[in-house]
C-alpha cells in the first residue's frame, strides 16, 4: 500500500506543481479576483489504489461555516451532466450515489481553505471530469476548479537514466581530456620557453667570454711587436 501511495503522489505531484504555478501567474495577473480555486488540472490513478484529488482556496474571508458552501460533481465528459456527489450545507453531506458508492470521503479541512476528497477503490469507471464549486460569503466571486481523472491500468514505466548518466559520464570525460589536453600544451609552451631562454643566457654568457679573451691576447701582441722587431 506504501508502494502505490508514494507511486500516486509521483504520477499527480507534478502535475499539482504546475497547476499551482499557473494558478499563481493568474492570481498575479488578476488581482481584483477576491477568489482563486487551486487545483490539479489533471490526476493519474492507478486502477485499484486510493487517490487525492487536491482543492483549495484563497479568500480575503475566513470560512463562516453558517454561510460557507461546497459542491462536488462528476461528469464523464464535458458534454454530460453534472452528477453531485458531495455537498456542504453547514456540515459536510456525501451523497450515495450508484457510482461512487461510499467510496468518496471528504480529506480536506475548511480551516485552512482545503475541500480536498479522497476516492478508494478507483475504478475505471471514474476516470472524468470532477468539478470543485466553493462560495465563501461574503465573497461575492464563486470559486470553480476542474480537475480531470485519468485510470491508469499498469505502472508508466520508470525513465532511465543510464542514458543521461552516460552522457553525463561522456561530457565530463571529454571536459576533462579538453582541460588535460590544455594542461599539457601550456607546459609544453613554458618548457620551450624556458629552454629558449637557457640558450640564449648560454650564447650571451660565450660571448661575453670570447670578448674578454680576445682582448687580453690582443695586449699580448702589442707589447711583443718591439721584441720581435729588437
Amino acid at each position: 500500500m506504501a508502494l502505490l501511495l508514494q507511486t500516486r503522489d509521483i504520477l499527480w505531484t507534478p502535475a499539482v506543481k504546475l497547476s499551482y504555478i499557473g494558478l499563481m501567474v493568474f492570481m498575479m495577473a488578476s488581482p481584483t479576483a477576491s477568489m482563486d480555486v487551486l487545483v490539479s488540472h489533471q490526476i493519474n490513478a492507478l486502477n485499484g489504489t486510493m487517490v487525492k484529488i487536491p482543492c483549495s482556496f484563497t479568500s480575503c474571508y475566513k470560512v463562516d461555516p453558517s454561510k460557507f458552501a461546497m459542491n462536488w460533481t462528476y461528469q464523464q465528459d464535458q458534454n454530460d451532466t453534472h452528477e453531485m456527489f458531495m455537498t456542504y450545507k453547514k456540515k459536510i453531506i456525501p451523497l450515495k450515489t450508484d457510482k461512487f458508492g461510499d467510496r468518496v470521503v471528504f480529506a480536506g479541512n475548511l480551516d485552512k481553505n482545503d475541500v480536498s476528497i479522497t476516492i478508494y477503490d478507483v475504478q475505471l469507471s471514474d476516470e472524468g471530469i470532477y468539478n470543485c464549486y466553493i462560495h465563501n460569503p461574503p465573497d461575492r466571486v464563486k470559486g470553480h476548479g476542474v480537475i480531470e481523472l485519468v485510470v491508469l491500468t499498469e505502472l508508466p514505466p520508470p525513465r532511465d537514466s543510464t542514458i543521461a548518466v552516460a552522457i553525463g559520464a561522456s561530457v565530463g570525460g571529454m571536459l576533462a581530456l579538453v582541460i588535460l589536453s590544455m594542461v599539457v600544451v601550456k607546459c609544453i609552451r613554458r618548457r620551450k620557453k624556458q629552454e629558449l631562454i637557457s640558450d640564449e643566457q648560454k650564447i650571451e654568457e660565450e660571448g661575453k667570454t670570447d670578448g674578454e679573451g680576445g682582448t687580453e691576447e690582443g695586449t699580448k701582441n702589442v707589447y711583443s711587436l718591439p721584441e720581435d722587431v729588437h
